[in-house]
């Protein structure tokens, strides 16, 4: 039987997958040419909110790489996440120049904190291009340097999850303390500017849609071609039998670690395009709650399918902004009764539930004999 992927990408699902691409990339241009009141208009606040999600798409797809092909359940992605934000969150505030509320050419909360200067490690924050390169040096190098201590040591399961889960927090107290550097519990906001142009403008607004659309849609191609490669199949090797490959000659470490630092850095970009489209980002963006949100949107959709993160990150999102504007005392028990119900009823997630199934391919089933006679 061929992994669920293929079937995914089956040609129907690639024609459907094309089309629901060129809807969403026609929501900006009906934001922008009908006007307000019209039927086709679609309004800012939509436009910015389906934006979010695909950002959380997007962080759920890196996840999906590391829990649902290669088996190592993360606690810890929001981190990732924050740190791409707070990093294009250095480059937005210093974009503000001085038209700030105190005037000055240090972002408002130094001021208010009383700063003469600026950090070592806000220097050349002005540069856009060079926070991009803060977006996936950060998170990539935070996630190499722990990922390499943790799996040479061979940590895994649930210990692993849960020093992932303490390394965020750590970091979530540090960023609330006012004199790190990073505006402490209120973060950054207040945005006003991106490369030159108003980050508040429909125009700005749509193109920043698009983008997120573009690297979404690029990212999904790029966790298919790595799942559906040789490598791919290293890592549900990994996943599925770590001590049988490395009997046959294979060492884990440096395939789990490249897959462990892509999804870092993958998570950091999300956060990098989340935080100009919601305008905030703070130290809660790290909490362990959000990241095991993320591990539900995972199992939602269903687990190992890339596709199946995307459609669970839109999925419970979706709910979430419905419950907490219909209901908003009752979101986290609707959210802790779908986990439940997911984990009974469908293991497989949304997609398990009419996931084609397909006889294997004979160069399939000769690869998996060779791999058993070697073992």
């Amino acid at each position: 039987m061929t992994h669920p992927t293929q079937a995914l990408f089956s040609r129907p699902a690639r024609y459907l997958l094309v089309v629901l691409v060129v809807v969403a990339a026609l929501l900006p241009l009906l934001h922008l040419v009908f006007p307000p009141g019209h039927t086709l208009h679609i309004s800012g606040y939509t436009l910015a909110l389906v934006g979010k999600f695909m950002c959380y798409a997007l962080a759920a797809l890196a996840l999906d790489l590391v829990w649902g092909y290669t088996g190592i359940l993360s606690l810890g992605h929001a981190l990732f996440f924050a740190l791409g934000a707070y990093a294009h969150g250095m480059y937005l505030m210093r974009a503000i120049g001085r038209d700030g509320v105190y005037g000055s050419a240090l972002p408002d909360f130094m001021v208010f904190l009383d700063w003469q200067e600026l950090p070592w490690f806000w220097a050349f924050t002005d540069s856009f291009w060079y926070c991009m390169v803060l977006v996936v040096l950060v998170p990539g190098v935070l996630a190499f340097v722990f990922g390499y201590f943790a799996f040479r040591s061979r940590i895994k399961g649930v210990y692993f999850s849960i020093i992932t889960q303490a390394l965020a927090y750590a970091c979530m107290l540090l960023f609330f303390r006012n004199d790190t550097g990073f505006g402490g519990n209120n973060g950054f906001t207040d945005f006003r500017r991106i490369l030159g142009h108003d980050i508040t403008a429909p125009g700005t607004r749509a193109v920043m849609f698009l983008v997120t659309l573009a690297l979404l849609v690029g990212a999904l191609c790029l966790c298919r071609w790595l799942v559906a490669s040789r490598l791919g199949r290293v890592l549900q090797g990994v996943r599925d039998a770590e001590p049988r490959l490395m009997f046959i000659g294979y060492d884990p470490l440096w395939f789990k670690l490249f897959v462990w630092t892509l999804s870092a850095v993958l998570c950091g970009i999300a956060g990098a395009l989340y935080v100009p489209q919601v305008g905030i980002i703070n130290p809660s963006e790290m909490s362990p709650a959000n990241s095991i949100e993320m591990v539900i949107w995972v199992a939602v959709g269903g687990r190992g399918t890339l596709i199946g993160a995307i459609l669970g990150a839109f999925t419970v999102n979706g709910l979430k902004s419905w419950f907490t504007a219909a209901f908003p005392d009752l979101w986290l028990f609707a959210l802790g009764m779908l986990f439940i119900l997911v984990t009974l009823f469908m293991p497989k997630g949304m997609l398990g539930l009419r996931l084609p199934r397909r006889r294997a391919s004979p160069t399939a089933l000769r690869e998996e004999q060779a791999l058993e006679e070697a073992a």
